[in-house]
Parts: C-alpha cells; sequence; structure tokens
C-alpha cells in the first residue's frame, strides 16, 4: 500500500511542478495584464508552500516568516527554500539558473517591483557557486536577495 501512495504522490508532486508555470501564466492572462500584483503572486505561490513544506517536514512558524527576513539556518529550512525554487523552475539541473530567474520575475512580479529584483538577482547570482548542495546554495542565495532588498522580497 505505501509504495502505491507513494507512486500517486510522485506523479502529483510530478504534475504541480509541471503545471505550476501555465498556472501563473493563466494567473496573469486572467488578471488582464503582464505581471500580478503582490498579493495576486502570494495568492499563486500557496500551492508551492503547501507542497514543499511537506516535503521538508517544515512548519508555518520556520518559513512563515522568511519574506520578513526570518531565516532559520537548518538544513530543511534551506531545502524549502530550494524545493520552492525547483517547483519555480529557477533550479536547472540542480543549480540556480540566473537567467530562470530574470525571466519568473518579468513574468510574475509587479511592474514597480521588477528593476529592483532583477537588480538584486544580478547581485547575488554568485552566490550560490559556493555551494556544491542546492539546499545551501538557494538559502544563501534568497537570502542575500533579501538583505540587499528586503522590501520587494517575495517568497511563499
Amino acid at each position: 500500500m505505501h509504495s502505491s501512495v507513494g507512486q500517486i504522490l510522485s506523479k502529483l508532486s510530478e504534475m504541480v511542478r509541471k503545471d505550476f508555470s501555465i498556472f501563473i501564466v493563466l494567473t496573469v492572462l486572467a488578471a488582464g495584464t503582464d505581471s500580478m500584483t503582490r498579493q495576486q503572486l502570494k495568492k499563486s505561490t500557496k500551492m508551492l508552500k503547501n507542497n514543499c513544506m511537506g516535503k521538508n517536514d517544515v512548519t508555518e512558524d520556520m518559513v512563515g516568516d522568511i519574506e520578513k527576513g526570518k531565516f532559520i539556518q537548518e538544513k530543511n529550512v534551506m531545502c524549502y527554500i530550494a524545493c520552492i525554487y525547483q517547483m519555480s523552475q529557477i533550479v536547472k539541473n540542480n543549480k540556480l539558473n540566473y537567467e530562470a530567474s530574470i525571466k519568473q520575475v518579468d513574468i510574475m512580479f509587479p511592474a514597480d517591483m521588477k528593476d529592483a529584483m532583477k537588480s538584486s538577482i544580478e547581485k547575488c547570482k554568485d552566490i550560490s557557486k559556493k555551494y556544491k548542495d542546492i539546499c545551501e546554495a538557494s538559502y544563501w542565495t534568497a537570502k542575500c536577495i533579501y538583505d540587499d532588498n528586503p522590501k520587494n522580497f517575495l517568497f511563499p
């Protein structure tokens, strides 16, 4: 029984990852703009948050205030951040991808936040090269982006 449940969850996770980009595009189109508001962006990433929290055994207390700068330096929190980046297609071949990050900002972020976020991503793009582990690379990159521009930092 456990193996079939595991297979179902694995397939569901694959579907969520593949369908997330389509979901974001449809959300943007439904909004009738070329990007989302901060509130729309937060709502659209709730599914990612729930999925990644379960996969990484973290609680709301552990990850709920990342957007406010509360970065708990624990492996499961680091891997939660990596999971969000993977499901957002910012991680390619188990590495953070600068071009994919910029593309996500162009597609998803409100116009008034785009330039600031791109600037922070540019400043922090080499942080991940210091770490072999994708969880650590994701964590320290996210923290760098937050530290550079807390006002415009968004994270589910």
